[in-house]
């Protein structure tokens, strides 16, 4: 299927004449900067690369997916948001997405005036086709958005690749809990799909939230979009150095390592979990998370500030469910200990 991409970018982003920063007239690191009017003095003085090329270099040697497919943004929110700005026109196109997911989606759609269509997902929180399927021929649906492994259900979503074969829209992709799933991640799959953004973060396995560094890979022409419409310097000096010290060798084995303890950490905490008689599922999950149904979400959550032990009630999206994150081995003791004292 060939896609021009230029067909479902808004006519004012294509028409648009970028802002250009006095680092994209001159991007050599050395010399005497007086272009920029920055102060002389300071350690923090000078405006960041605005295109992140040290990291997008260290993450092609890591990924082996090339620089110019790259972008870094200001957290996954603002992936999320750009591509609404970029293919979406206010008041009059739409996206959709599979309900439960993840809240920012909607809030996006609502704050670029962009109608959601929200699908439920089944009883296995799996993407009905059936239903699906009447939405895929029309016009001005843009963008279909897929968490995946989701949140809160912390399952992988299935066919997707039904989606891609037969969507001539966006499709988006967030893989923010990729790295904790036996899946393979999409964004090997650019190349075979023009009309493919796949999201990931350095928020969760990375061990990164406060950082707020969110990474899009998609084709060539989404990128330049992409790099067109966002802020000049979006990402600041402080945080690129903290992702660059991080994807040093050394330190992204301690990563892999740490993904590795939570996963174990996981497995115990549902074989804990399973033996509470206040705890009636437990939902399978490829996430750093578990969502499980009790029989009053609301009382135990509250039980567990009283512990001082915070998770996530979910009672409002899915009845009577709380999502557990997996914390450090004490923490998840501390967890048990406090579900057991519940009565």
């Amino acid at each position: 299927m060939t896609i021009d991409i230029k067909n479902l970018v808004r006519k004012n982003i294509l028409n648009l004449k970028p802002y250009s920063s006095a680092r994209d007239e001159f991007k050599d690191e050395n010399g005497i900067f007086l272009d920029a009017n920055e102060n002389p003095f300071g350690e923090l003085n000078r405006y960041p690369d605005p295109y992140q090329r040290k990291i997008k270099k260290k993450l092609s040697e890591l990924n082996q997916i090339p620089t110019e497919n790259i972008f870094l943004g200001n957290g996954s929110d603002e992936v999320i948001d750009l591509a609404f700005r970029i293919f979406c026109e206010s008041k009059k196109d739409k996206v959709l997405t599979f309900s439960p997911t993840y809240g920012m989606y909607e809030v996006s759609a609502n704050i670029n005036e962009v109608e959601l269509i929200n699908l439920d997902l089944n009883e296995d929180f799996q993407i009905d086709l059936e239903t699906l399927k009447p939405y895929l021929n029309d016009e001005n649906l843009k963008i279909i958005f897929i968490c995946s492994p989701n949140n809160p259900t912390g399952n992988s979503i299935q066919n997707i690749k039904y989606i891609l074969d037969n969507f001539d829209g966006i499709v988006f992709i967030d893989e923010a809990y990729i790295d904790f799933s036996p899946e393979e991640s999409f964004r090997n799959q650019i190349e075979n799909y023009p009309k493919l953004i796949v999201s990931q973060t350095f928020s969760k396995a990375w061990g990164m939230a406060s950082v707020r560094v969110g990474i899009a890979y998609a084709s060539q022409e989404i990128i330049k979009f992409y790099n067109k419409v966002k802020p000049p310097y979006n990402i600041s000096q402080m945080n690129q150095n903290t992702i660059l010290n991080t994807l040093d060798n050394e330190n992204i084995n301690q990563v892999s390592e740490n993904i590795k303890i939570i996963l174990e950490e996981k497995k115990s905490l549902i074989e804990n979990l399973e033996k509470l008689d206040l705890v009636k599922k437990i939902y399978p999950s490829d996430a750093n998370f578990i969502l499980i149904e009790v029989d009053n979400a609301d009382n135990i959550y509250q039980k567990l500030i009283q512990e001082n032990v915070i998770i996530r009630n979910r009672n409002s999206v899915i009845k009577n469910c709380l999502r557990i994150t997996v914390g450090s081995p004490e923490e998840n003791k501390k967890l048990i200990k406090s579900l057991k004292s519940i009565n």
